[in-house]
């Protein structure tokens, strides 16, 4: 069946097999490896992307109940080929090590500080948890969220 899909701001019209995952699609079909291929039981974070704004586990989404709906990859983070701010931060805090996290560290810290623009480290640390990093031991990653969270809000 083909299905419409919102990627970064763009259509992209897939033929998509009722029972592909999002995941499958964006990494198999459309060669968009932003989402990493992880656990694929929604535990680790790795395929996180933002449907509709929110942090989604793109292994357990149905790339066909997403038509329509935006779908943000860490790539749709930049703006006119220059970082996010979040992404500076991620670098200026040596919040990247390996880089298989990353991206979905990147979103589901996004969307946390845009629904919660003053977090607390507690608080950070509670939104991150379903993000897994083998590298950097989340001190970094913290640090990198609580600085651009201040720095963006204020």
């Amino acid at each position: 069946m083909t299905t419409r899909l919102l990627i970064n701001g763009r259509a992209r019209d897939v033929d998509v097999e009722p029972h592909r995952t999002l995941l499958e699609v964006l990494r198999d079909t459309l060669g968009i490896f932003d989402a990493k291929e992880g656990c694929n039981e929604g535990v680790c974070g790795a395929c996180t992307v933002l449907l509709d704004g929110r942090p989604v586990s793109s292994c357990l989404v149905l790339a066909v109940a997403t038509r329509g709906k935006p779908i943000t990859t860490v790539r749709g983070l930049e703006r006119d080929g220059d970082l996010h701010p979040l992404q500076d931060a991620f670098l200026r805090h040596g919040a990247v090590q390996c880089g298989f996290c990353t991206p979905g560290m990147l979103l589901t810290a996004y969307a946390f500080v845009e629904a919660h623009p003053h977090p607390d480290r507690a608080a950070i640390r509670e939104a991150l948890e379903g993000n897994l990093c083998r590298c950097t031991g989340y001190t970094k990653i913290v640090d990198a969220v609580e600085d651009y969270a201040r720095n963006r809000c204020g």
